[in-house]
């Protein structure tokens, strides 16, 4: 599959989510084109600067997904919801990154470091960019989110 026709992955992270940041990046590159917003080091750094830029390039249609990482994963999830388009959904097992697409139809993927393996972190993106959402009864709820 050519560059242009892989689904493209916004992804971002604070200084405590650098870590699985750079590792998901790499992870998902053969599979994904995954654009990375920083931040790009481990020096402390403000999540809100990494987090709107990913929930915009998912809003606008320009990214299918996002993932954000920091330690406990709320941060990054509280700055993209503020995005009217945005659902960003914290997860911490695999069964609920299946869940936050299937019935959420949550579009960015939140992960805290601080809580989760290596291993784990591989698995939820994995699960999260391969389910498809259930629509039906879940679409009705989706549908009245915004304000």
């Amino acid at each position: 599959m050519s560059v242009e026709q892989r689904i493209k992955i916004a992804i971002g992270a604070d200084h405590a989510g650098f870590k699985y940041k750079e590792l998901l990046k790499v992870f998902l590159s053969d599979t994904y084109e995954v654009k990375d917003f920083g931040t790009y080091s481990p020096d402390s750094v403000d999540y809100p600067d990494f987090a709107h830029p990913v929930a915009s390039a998912v809003e606008s249609k320009e990214f299918a997904f996002g993932i954000l990482v920091c330690g406990s994963a709320n941060g990054v999830a509280i700055t993209a919801n503020k995005h009217q388009h945005i659902r960003a959904a914290i997860c911490w097992l695999d069964e609920l990154a299946g869940l936050a697409r299937k019935h959420n139809d949550a579009n960015i993927l939140c992960v805290p470091e601080r809580f989760v393996s290596e291993e784990l972190a591989k698995q939820m993106a994995i699960t999260f960019l391969t389910t498809d959402f259930e629509g039906g009864r879940h679409g009705g709820r989706v549908n009245k989110i915004s304000c």
